[in-house]
Order: C-alpha cells, then sequence, then structure tokens
C-alpha cells in the first residue's frame, strides 16, 4: 500500500513539474554536415534533432525557480552560479523592474540552464547543433556567405541591451526557430570545447591556446569575424559564470526528423 501511495505521489510531482517547463513549441532539424567556420576544415555531422523555437523566458525560468528552489538566487550554491545569477531580479520571485515576462531570461550560470532542459527531458544543444541552426537566414538553410546576414549579426553586436528584448521579434529563420540572432548569446552543452582542451588558458598544446585575435587563425573564413566572435566567447566562459546577455534554450533528439 505505501508503494502505492509513493508512486501517486511521484507522479503528482511529475504532472506538477510539467506546468513550470517551457511549452512544446519545437520544431524539427533535418541533419546534415557543414564546415563549421572555426575550428576545422572537415565536415561535420549533425543528426537529426528539434529545437525550441525561442530562448527560455524570464516567466518560464521564474516558473521554474519555484518549483525547484535549490535555483532560487538566494539558495543557489556558488559552486553552481556566481554572484551575478539572476541579477536584476527583485527577490526569489519577483521579476525585476522593467523585466518583461517574454523576454529571454539572462544572468543564469550553465548549471542551472542544463538542469532546466533536463527537467523537461530536453537538453543543452552542442555547439556544433547550434550553429547548424544558426548559420540560416528567412529562406535558406546555410546563408554564411550572404552580405546582409553577416551585416545582421556583426549590427546585433554593436547594439546595447537587446537581452531586454521579447522573445520573437527577430527574424524567423528557415528551420522555423526565432531569435538565435539579435536577442542574447545562448549557452551549448559543450560551450568551450573547440578553444581548449582543458581549464587553464596558458594551455599550449595544439590550437587550444587560441583566444583573442590569435585565435582568427583557426578561422576556416578569415573575413567571418561573427563567428569567431562566438566561439572566443565560448571560451572564455566557465560554467558558473551569469551574464546579463546569455540565455539559453533546449533541444531534444529526433532521429525521424522531417
Amino acid at each position: 500500500m505505501k508503494a502505492v501511495i509513493r508512486l501517486v505521489v511521484c507522479f503528482a510531482v511529475l504532472m506538477q513539474s510539467q506546468a513550470y517547463c517551457q511549452s512544446d513549441s519545437m520544431v524539427k532539424i533535418k541533419g546534415g554536415e557543414f564546415v563549421p567556420l572555426y575550428g576545422t576544415k572537415t565536415e561535420i555531422p549533425v543528426g537529426n534533432f528539434k529545437m525550441d523555437v525561442y530562448p527560455v523566458t524570464n516567466a518560464e525560468f521564474l516558473e521554474f525557480v519555484k518549483e525547484r528552489p535549490e535555483w532560487k538566487r538566494s539558495k543557489v550554491k556558488k559552486l553552481f552560479a556566481d554572484e551575478n545569477y539572476l541579477k536584476g531580479w527583485k527577490n526569489d520571485e519577483t521579476l525585476g523592474e522593467g523585466m518583461f515576462p517574454d523576454s529571454p531570461v539572462t544572468n543564469v550560470s550553465w548549471y542551472a540552464a542544463k538542469n532546466y532542459c533536463e527537467c523537461q527531458g530536453k537538453r543543452l544543444p552542442t555547439v556544433d547543433e547550434w550553429e547548424y541552426v544558426a548559420m540560416a537566414d528567412e529562406t535558406s538553410p546555410d546563408a554564411r556567405e550572404k552580405e546582409s546576414y553577416n551585416k545582421f549579426i556583426l549590427g546585433w553586436y554593436e547594439t546595447p541591451k537587446t537581452f531586454k528584448n521579447r522573445i520573437g521579434e527577430t527574424f524567423k529563420n528557415y528551420w522555423g526557430v526565432y531569435d538565435l540572432h539579435g536577442l542574447v548569446w545562448e549557452w551549448t552543452i559543450d560551450f568551450n570545447s573547440v578553444l581548449i582542451s582543458g581549464e587553464s588558458r596558458s594551455d599550449k598544446t595544439g590550437e587550444n591556446n587560441l583566444f583573442c585575435g590569435a585565435a582568427a587563425v583557426g578561422a576556416t573564413d578569415l573575413m567571418n569575424y561573427a563567428a569567431f566572435m562566438r566561439y572566443a566567447f565560448r571560451g572564455s566562459m566557465k560554467a558558473n559564470y551569469s551574464i546579463k546577455n546569455l540565455g539559453f534554450r533546449c533541444v531534444e533528439d529526433n532521429e525521424n526528423a522531417l
């Protein structure tokens, strides 16, 4: 009898937890091969998967911390988030003044983003998955050689405080995904795997010491500074960092996409 009660309680908790998880607004991404604009000159295979249409919002993450109190600002362990975690929130369960519920959540560490995705049976995208989808514009799956595409991205990098904007205000790309460019930077599961193999920036093995201007020598297209900036940014991160213009979205495996 106790086992039955325990099972019922667990099922109720599971069902309740779905309330704070992001809606099933995902699109299918048909995998393939592509040459990243940084780190290698060989084609990288990407399998089929599904990706969230939008980044995770303030409202969604607020519901998450209500159900997962260990991720509240006052309770999170410093090992998993630095002092900037959820900076700007009024308190543990109240957004700050001027923060929109449908703006992307930022100041969230990699650990928190990873746990959020896992609570839904999802995960953070790999660098290759993110770059594969992000190289699309409105009409083509690979727009990296288009001048207008690169100008848009570089223009965004020069625009302050876009993280305060609401989701869905940038273009819908070829796959049906919004806001990969023009809103916030986004965590990936292997965010610093391209530039460094260890924890030290003084690692001098191979091409793992590629930082700042020196890193440009590893680019397959030296003119694509937009891609270089993304990889350099990722390589400078640590998993407990919480940054005001860094958010995330989730993906899940899907062998039968399209």
